[in-house]
């Protein structure tokens, strides 16, 4: 159910990678759709209990109502109802396997490690949230380990654990709702964190962000990557250009080599950091590793270059809380252009936990166009408007920041006012992204 997700979308390609028969509904035709029935899975538009018949195994996300139609069709006729991270918990525990946690950043390093790891003469299997450009896909099937992106989103995560874990960062997003999708409080879903690192093999956690070690306490074996002097894996002599970062890896006061990401920002080499050590320590080649990760341009709609508009870059990026905003940001700016800013805000709920500091972490850029917020299913909330990014903004100082209800005047604006030396960003987790290729002419 729900096949036209990025992660089931990925369930469904590993699993006919291994032979299986697999079907699936959506509501809604989508391209990634249109992919799967090339690739040779049956899908069907809409839901239906007729779907059931003849299913040995229906697949759903805990999101899915227990009362929805097909899931009742399925227990009445004795087909296996299985939640998504019950399969992906198979997948974890067949073999060595590689499961990224954290609040932050887990697409770009899971598609860094499975590249890396295919650079340096490994045979990974990957399921990531998102298109990984060197695979054409969001899941690639090999010999192994099986790297995988883990999404605590989704509760039933901490029931998880793998043989090595790697821990981005852990901070707030997806707490304080009523929804599936949600945790009651922080502390609740930061001891999740705690519990799926108590149950891996080894945890592999970012020693510049704060906090983390409190949750690795219960690890077996603690590894750290960063910049920081305590970080077992280190990343120094970092050399920033407008393409990207040059860096060195040290492994406990060694050098291992010179690295280098074509992305900028200093969080994706965090990002390559991780995934060079993750090769490191499965044996592969640093140098093969490392070229590889220098070749590759990011996963779909994480910094991603979408084409050019009056010689201005169009770049798509899912940052969609602050942290993740503020890092977008501070990417662009590495870029020296005028940074221009198309922000869509994510959900009533986030927007109205954390406007103040989506607000804040916009400040950096040059000019700001704020759209209304996208609902993905929330209903709205009283007073919870995206002009209170924008009034914040104005209040703090700001001169270049607007609210663009009308998205086709916004276009008409930005193709009118766009030169070289800008760089437009999309930002947000709604369906922004749809702007970029407008502003680059139906480029992808």
């Amino acid at each position: 159910m729900g096949i036209g997700g990025i992660g089931m979308s990925a369930f469904a390609r590993l699993l006919r990678a291994r032979g299986h028969t697999v079907s699936g509904c959506d509501s809604a035709p989508s391209e990634l759709l249109d992919t799967l029935q090339a690739e040779g899975v049956r899908v069907q538009i809409g839901h239906d209990a007729a779907h059931v018949p003849g299913v040995d195994v229906l697949v759903a996300s805990e999101a899915v109502p227990k009362t929805h139609p097909e899931l009742v069709a399925a227990h009445a006729a004795g087909v296996t109802v299985r939640p998504r991270m019950s399969l992906l918990d198979e997948l974890l525990r067949a073999g060595p396997s590689v499961g990224v946690i954290g609040t932050h950043g887990k697409t770009t390093t899971t598609s860094m490690i499975a590249v890396a790891m295919q650079g340096a003469g490994l045979d990974p299997s990957a399921f990531v949230g998102g298109i990984v450009p060197e695979f054409g896909s969001n899941a690639r099937m090999g010999a192994g380990p099986f790297v995988a992106e883990v999404d605590e989103s989704d509760r039933a995560f901490a029931d998880l654990g793998c043989e090595t874990a790697v821990f981005t960062n852990a901070e707030d997003d997806h707490v304080g709702g009523d929804q599936a999708t949600y945790w009651n409080t922080v502390e609740e879903q930061h001891a999740g964190f705690a519990r799926f690192v108590a149950q891996s093999g080894r945890v592999l956690s970012c020693a510049d962000w704060p906090g983390l070690d409190e949750l690795c306490v219960g690890a077996r074996e603690h590894l750290r990557y960063g910049q920081a002097e305590a970080a077992d894996y280190r990343a120094v002599n970092l050399r920033p250009d407008e393409e990207g970062t040059n860096f060195t890896v040290q492994f406990r006061g060694d050098a291992l080599g010179e690295a280098r990401v074509s992305l900028p920002g200093t969080h994706n080499v965090l990002n390559a950091l991780a995934a060079l050590a993750v090769t490191h320590l499965y044996g592969g080649n640093f140098a093969q590793a490392a070229q590889a990760l220098a070749d590759f341009r990011g996963p779909g709609r994480r910094w991603q270059r979408v084409g050019e508009l009056n010689g201005a870059l169009v770049v798509d990026d899912y940052a969609h809380n602050a942290t993740k905003v503020a890092a977008a940001v501070q990417a662009a700016r590495q870029t020296g252009r005028r940074v221009r800013v198309v922000f869509q805000p994510h959900r009533y709920l986030r927007t109205q936990q954390s406007w103040p500091r989506l607000a804040d972490a916009l400040m950096n850029a040059d000019d700001v166009y704020v759209l209304d917020i996208a609902a993905a299913s929330e209903a709205p909330i009283p007073g919870i408007h995206a002009t209170l990014i924008t009034e914040r903004m104005r209040a703090n100082g700001h001169a270049g920041v607007g609210y663009r209800p009308d998205r086709a005047e916004l276009l008409s604006e930005l193709r009118r006012t766009a030169a070289a030396g800008d760089i437009l960003v999309t930002m947000g987790a709604g369906d922004v992204w749809k702007l970029a290729r407008e502003l680059a002419g139906g480029a992808s």
